[in-house]
């Protein structure tokens, strides 16, 4: 099913959790909202279900204007960040009672509840925790007995809202894999709101960045990554370098070192911005006449097969950082105190054309 959003606005007070929001949610995607605490992406996935209401605006399932509509109406599957489970059922009886409280004419047997939530089991893999309670489950267990619970009332939209920031780093990796092999098994339109740019990235079909309440760029991770729209969306997903100087007819000047400005040749003296990520900087010990610009390595950070360098500059700029292999780390031989060169090998400008 597909979803749309249109014109939503909302307003806590003074505060604009939304800003003119329009979006559109293909059918069958994995969609990622993405962006910092308090953006309004949690805000907007509890309008999508029902949850809250917009001051003004619209939500579309399949075309059909669901604004006015009861969250029971909409068809949605919600998960939340902290499981929400009964403590006082057990796991089958938990997933079981979406199913035990729709009105009686549609009601399943109980032979078809059986059936149905032991197949969500098997689905998730935790059958053979059926009779056990939630608190006798670990948190990666948890969240994925929350997500059969959604989906045993089969919902159209599958809505999850950070549904693994309560997991610590290596059951959050296993269960972000997990969620995207069952998503492409099970092809239901899914929104998950997340403010970890690497699980976006990795699980995502679609990424939607959203900042201060508005859209700041929709699109494939591939990208939202190598193509961002804004420096926002640069700084956000991942570490980044920034290089201040004026831009002139494709040339990014930064303290007296010029970058190629890829873009900008008709730009003139306008104040400008290069962003250059770790791992596109180029580094070499420094030799007289080498182009770059010239830095002092601080400190090495060199565990598995990538070396962390931070490079102070003479200017008493920030810290530059550089990703290289261990590989290249370990031939160049570097030292903490030596002077090196670096190059970016890609850089993106973005230009204040009002401060020109």
């Amino acid at each position: 099913m597909s979803i749309a959003v249109n014109q939503l606005h909302k307003r806590f007070g003074s505060f604009a959790a939304l800003d003119n929001v329009s979006l559109d949610f293909p059918s069958g995607e994995l969609t990622a909202l993405l962006g910092p605490s308090g953006c309004g992406k949690t805000t907007l996935l509890r309008i999508i279900a029902g949850l809250e209401h917009a001051d003004s605006g619209q939500v579309l399932l399949d075309g059909q204007d669901a604004s006015a509509q009861h969250v029971r109406e909409r068809q949605v599957g919600f998960v939340f960040q902290h499981y929400a489970l009964f403590k006082h059922m057990t796991i089958f009886e938990n997933i079981a009672f979406g199913l035990r409280v729709k009105p009686r004419a549609i009601r399943p047997s109980e032979e078809q509840i059986r059936d149905k939530v032991t197949k969500l089991l098997e689905l998730v893999q935790l059958d053979w925790l059926a009779d056990r309670y939630p608190p006798q489950l670990s948190g990666g267990q948890r969240q994925r007995i929350a997500l059969a619970r959604a989906l045993a009332v089969e919902p159209r939209v599958l809505l999850l809202d950070e549904p693994f920031g309560a997991l610590d780093a290596k059951v959050r990796k296993e269960l972000r894999r997990w969620l995207r092999r069952l998503h492409d098994e099970l092809h239901v339109t899914s929104i998950f709101v997340t403010h970890d740019q690497e699980e976006a990235l990795e699980v995502a079909d679609q990424i939607v960045v959203m900042n201060q309440g508005k859209v700041e760029q929709i699109g494939s991770p591939s990208e939202v990554y190598q193509h961002p729209a804004s420096p926002f969306v640069y700084g956000f997903l991942g570490n980044v370098n920034l290089f201040h100087g004026r831009v002139h007819e494709g040339i990014l000047d930064a303290g007296g070192v010029a970058f190629q400005a890829p873009g900008h040749a008709e730009t003139r003296d306008a104040t400008g911005i290069g962003y250059v990520r770790p791992h596109e900087l180029e580094v070499d010990r420094y030799s007289p006449g080498a182009e770059g610009l010239l830095v002092q390595l601080k400190r090495v950070h060199s565990i598995g097969p990538l070396a962390q360098l931070e490079l102070e500059r003479d200017d008493n700029a920030d810290l530059i950082e550089a990703m290289i292999s261990s590989e290249r780390y370990a031939h160049l031989k570097l030292k903490v105190g030596e002077a090196l060169v670096v190059r970016p090998k890609r850089l993106h400008v973005f230009v204040d054309q009002q401060a020109q």
